[in-house]
C-alpha cells in the first residue's frame, strides 16, 4: 500500500490530519477547522466553492469571537455586507457563565450549522454529519438546541442565528448555492476532447478552453463525478459577492449579451495568431505550450540528471517576469526550473542548509503530485490551511500578531489567521475564476495537440508545413516523424507527423505498483499531461492558473501574520518515501524531500509544478503569482481593521481618511473623531451594544470635528458613520 509521510522540521501529518489529534491542546477554532477540511475531502472537489466554505464558515467562528470581545468588530452579523445586512440587537452575555465559556460554544453552534449545511449534499455527507455530531459530543454541547433567539443571551442561540446569517447571505451571493453552483449562461465553443483517442480534430478554436470527454471522471477527491464532457466549474465566479475587492478592481465585460466580472484584470494571454514577443523566435503561443511538451521530459528519474533541491540552491526568486519576452529567461526552457538563487544560510539557526541531491525526475514528479493534492484533496485552498496549522503548532512560532506585541493566545491567534487566509482564498478564487471565465484560455493537452494536428511551422521545405498554426520544431524534443522512425508505423501512416520527446503517458503503465511510463518518443497526438488518466485536467480554463494566484496570496498572508518571510525553524519540509508516494505510477525512485525557506518558496514551487504536471504554461503561471502578491496586501489590511473595531464600506473607494480616538476611552473622557474636508453631510449614531440609542446627529460638510461624550457610560458602544455611499462602524469601549 502507498502511504504519504510529511515532516517540517518536527514531524507532522500535513496532508491527511486526524480530527481528533491533539484536539485537547488546540483552540476550538483549530477543532472545527479539522472538521472542515475532513469534510472538504469528503466532497466534491471544487476549488471556488470550498475557497468560499473556508473563508464563510472562518467568518461565521470569527463574529462569534467577536462578539464577546471588547475591540474588534464583526463581519457580517449585526452589520451589513455587499447589501445583506444582519441585524444583532439586544444582545447581552449571560453574566454567571464565563465569557470564554461562551464564546466558545457560540464557535462551535455557528460553526456545526455551518457544516451541516453546507455539506448536505457531499458524497460523504453521512460521515462528514456523524464527524460534526462527534465533535459536538466531545465538546459537552447539545445537538437539538436550534432556537436562533439570541436575546435570551444563550451563545447556542447566538451561534445558530449567526449560521444562519451566514446561510441566507450564502443563497444571495452569486454563487448560485441553490442550483449546486452550477453556469447560468456559459457554454464553451470547442466541441469536447476524448484523451483516449488521438489528435484534436474536433477542435476550432485554438485559443477557447475545450471541455474533456471521459469514459471516467474521478475529481482530485477520488469521487467519480460523471461519465461524457465535464462542464466548466466556475466559470461565472466572477459574479460572487468578494472579501476585500472593490468596485475599483472590477472590469465589466460582456459576451453573447451576458456578463462578466473580471478583478484585477491582467489582460488577455498569449494568442495563436499573435506576433512574436521576441523577433526571430516562435511567437509566444507556441512557445508556452511548447515547454509544456519539454518539460515533460524532465519525468525521468533514470536520466543521470542530479538537482541539490536544498533551499540552497532554490527559491529566493528576486523578481518576477513583467512581460512576455521576459518569460523565456525566467524559466529555463531545457534544462528546467526559474532562477531562484537560494538562500545562504537559515536565519534561525545561521548556518547553512545541507544540501538535498535527488534525481530530477523525481523531484518533478513527486511536486507534480504533492501540489496537485491527489486523492483526498482538500484542494489547493484547503491545502494551505494545512500549511497555516502545521504553522501554528510549530513550537518555535511566536503567536504575536504580525510578529508583534503582546503574545495572542490561541483561541484569538486561530480565529484571526482563519478569517485572514479564508478572506484571501475566497478573494483570490474570484480574482482567478473571473479571469477564467472571461478569457477562456485553453490548456495544454488540447494546444499540443491541436498544433501538432496542424503539422510544423518552422520550415516551409519540410513536410507538413503549417506557418499560422503548426507547432516549433527543435531538435531532439519536437521533430517530425520520418521514413524508419519507430513510430511510424506498419505503413508509414505517420510519417510526416509530429513526434515528442516527453513523459509517454498512461498507456504505458500496465501496473501503478510496479510501473513508471518514462520518458521517450511518442506521437504528438498521444499526448498526455502527468496526471491520471481519470482526471488529465481540471475542468475549467487554464487562465489565470489558480494554483499560483491561491498559493502567492496566501504566502503574502502567513509572511504578514506571523511577521517573517521564513518558516518557523527556517525551513519546512515534506517527505515522500521511496516507491510509496506516487498515485498512478511507481515511485519516486529514492526518498524525497521536498524543502522550503519562506512561504513564497513554497508558492513558487507549487506554480512549477503546474508546469511539469502538463496543467498550465507559464503564460497562466506569473499573472496568477503577480495577482497574489498584490492581493494579499489588501486583504490584510481589510480584515485587520475589523480587529481593530472598524467596520468599512467596501463598495466605494472614496472612503475618508477619518482619525479618532482616545480608545478604549476613560469614563467622562470625550471620543473624538476627526474628518477630512468634504462637501457633503454625514449621519452619526451612537449606540450601546445592545441597540439602545445614545445619540443621531447630522455632521455638516463644514465641520471636521465631532466629540461624544461619555459621562456615566460603561461597556462597549457602537459609532455608526453614513456618508455617500461609504459607512464605517467603529467600536468603542469604555472603561
Amino acid at each position: 500500500m502507498k502511504r504519504t509521510y510529511l515532516l517540517m522540521p518536527l514531524i507532522l501529518i500535513f496532508s491527511v490530519i486526524s480530527i481528533k489529534l491533539m484536539a485537547q491542546n488546540h483552540s476550538v477554532a483549530r477543532q472545527w477547522n479539522d472538521v472542515l477540511l475532513a469534510a472538504i475531502r469528503g466532497d466534491l472537489a471544487r476549488p471556488t466553492v470550498h475557497a468560499r466554505n473556508l473563508f464563510q464558515i472562518s467568518a461565521a467562528m470569527y463574529d462569534a469571537w467577536a462578539i464577546y470581545d471588547d475591540q474588534a468588530a464583526t463581519y457580517l452579523t449585526g452589520n451589513s455586507v455587499n447589501g445583506f445586512g444582519c441585524e444583532l440587537n439586544n444582545f447581552l452575555p449571560f453574566s454567571n457563565v464565563p465569557l470564554a465559556d461562551q464564546r466558545k460554544q457560540a464557535i462551535s453552534y455557528a460553526a456545526f450549522r455551518m457544516l451541516l449545511h453546507r455539506f448536505e449534499f457531499a458524497p460523504d455527507r453521512v460521515e462528514i454529519r456523524a464527524m460534526a455530531e462527534a465533535k459536538m459530543q466531545e465538546l459537552g454541547y447539545d445537538i437539538s438546541i436550534t432556537s436562533t433567539n439570541y436575546s435570551t443571551g444563550s451563545p447556542a442561540a447566538l451561534g445558530n442565528y449567526i449560521a444562519q446569517c451566514y446561510i441566507n447571505y450564502g443563497l444571495q451571493d452569486g454563487a448560485n448555492e441553490e442550483f449546486d453552483y452550477v453556469n447560468f449562461y456559459y457554454e464553451p465553443v470547442n466541441d469536447p476532447l476524448a484523451p483516449t483517442s488521438s489528435g484534436n480534430a474536433l477542435i476550432t478554436d485554438f485559443n477557447r478552453w475545450q471541455p474533456l470527454a471521459l469514459s471516467v471522471f474521478i475529481d482530485q477527491s477520488g469521487n467519480v463525478v460523471s461519465d461524457g464532457a465535464r462542464d466548466f466549474l466556475g466559470a461565472e465566479w466572477g459574479n460572487v459577492m468578494p472579501f476585500s475587492l472593490t468596485n475599483g478592481d472590477k472590469s465589466n465585460f460582456e459576451r453573447d449579451g451576458d456578463a462578466y466580472h473580471v478583478y484585477r484584470d491582467p489582460g488577455s494571454p498569449p494568442y495563436i495568431e499573435d506576433e512574436s514577443s521576441v523577433q526571430g523566435q516562435e511567437n509566444d503561443y507556441r512557445w508556452n505550450f511548447e515547454l509544456v511538451s519539454i518539460w515533460g521530459s524532465h519525468l525521468d528519474p533514470s536520466d543521470g540528471v542530479m538537482w541539490d533541491i536544498s533551499p540552497a540552491s532554490g527559491g529566493n526568486i528576486e523578481s518576477l517576469p513583467t512581460n512576455l519576452a521576459e518569460y523565456r529567461a525566467f524559466y529555463n526552457e531545457r534544462e528546467g526550473g526559474d532562477p531562484g538563487q537560494g538562500h545562504s544560510v537559515n536565519p534561525v539557526t545561521n548556518l547553512p542548509y545541507a544540501p538535498n541531491i535527488v534525481p530530477r525526475g523525481d523531484y518533478t514528479r513527486v511536486l507534480a503530485e504533492f501540489w496537485a493534492d491527489g486523492p483526498a484533496s482538500e484542494t489547493p485552498p484547503g491545502h494551505w490551511f494545512t500549511i497555516l496549522n502545521y504553522v501554528n503548532d510549530h513550537p518555535l512560532l511566536v503567536k504575536k500578531f504580525k510578529g508583534q506585541g503582546e503574545i495572542l493566545d490561541d483561541l484569538e491567534w486561530d480565529i484571526k489567521a482563519y478569517f485572514l487566509l479564508g478572506g484571501a482564498m475566497h478573494d483570490a478564487a474570484i480574482t482567478a475564476w473571473g479571469i477564467k471565465g472571461w478569457y477562456d484560455y485553453i490548456r495544454p493537452i488540447s494546444a499540443i495537440r491541436a498544433m501538432a494536428s496542424k503539422g510544423q511551422s518552422s520550415d516551409p521545405n519540410l513536410p507538413s508545413y503549417n506557418a499560422e498554426q503548426g507547432i516549433t520544431l527543435k531538435e531532439g524534443l519536437i521533430e517530425l516523424v520520418e521514413a524508419g522512425d519507430p513510430l511510424a508505423g506498419s505503413s508509414n501512416e505517420h510519417v510526416g507527423k509530429i513526434k515528442l520527446y516527453t513523459w509517454r503517458g498512461p498507456d504505458y503503465i500496465q501496473n501503478p505498483e510496479i510501473d513508471e511510463a518514462g520518458v521517450g518518443w511518442i506521437l504528438a497526438d498521444n499526448w498526455w499531461p502527468y496526471q491520471r488518466p481519470t482526471f488529465v485536467t481540471p475542468p475549467f480554463a487554464g487562465y489565470i492558473s489558480g494554483h499560483s494566484t491561491f498559493s502567492r496570496t496566501a504566502a503574502v498572508i502567513l509572511a504578514e501574520l506571523t511577521g517573517s518571510e521564513f518558516f518557523p525553524g527556517g525551513v519546512g519540509e515534506f517527505i515522500a518515501p521511496k516507491n510509496e508516494f506516487l498515485v498512478f505510477e511507481e515511485g519516486p525512485s529514492v526518498d524525497v524531500t521536498l524543502q522550503w525557506a519562506t512561504y513564497r518558496d513554497a508558492s513558487d514551487q507549487t506554480s512549477l509544478s503546474r508546469i511539469w504536471g502538463g496543467i498550465h504554461p507559464p503564460a497562466d503561471d506569473i499573472p496568477g503569482r503577480i495577482i497574489g502578491e498584490q492581493l494579499a496586501p489588501k486583504v490584510f489590511e481589510f480584515a485587520e481593521s475589523y480587529f481593530q473595531g472598524i467596520v468599512t464600506g467596501i463598495d466605494d473607494d472614496d472612503i475618508p481618511e477619518l482619525s479618532f480616538g482616545p480608545n478604549p476611552v476613560v469614563n467622562g473622557e470625550d471620543f473624538s473623531i476627526k474628518l477630512p474636508e468634504r462637501t457633503y453631510a454625514i449621519q452619526l449614531s451612537f449606540s450601546s451594544i445592545d441597540g439602545s440609542s445614545i445619540l443621531n446627529s447630522t455632521i455638516k460638510a463644514s465641520q471636521n470635528e465631532v466629540s461624544l461624550a461619555t459621562a456615566k457610560l460603561k461597556g462597549v458602544f457602537l459609532v455608526n458613520l453614513r456618508g455617500n455611499n461609504w459607512k464605517k462602524v467603529i467600536k468603542v469601549v469604555v472603561r
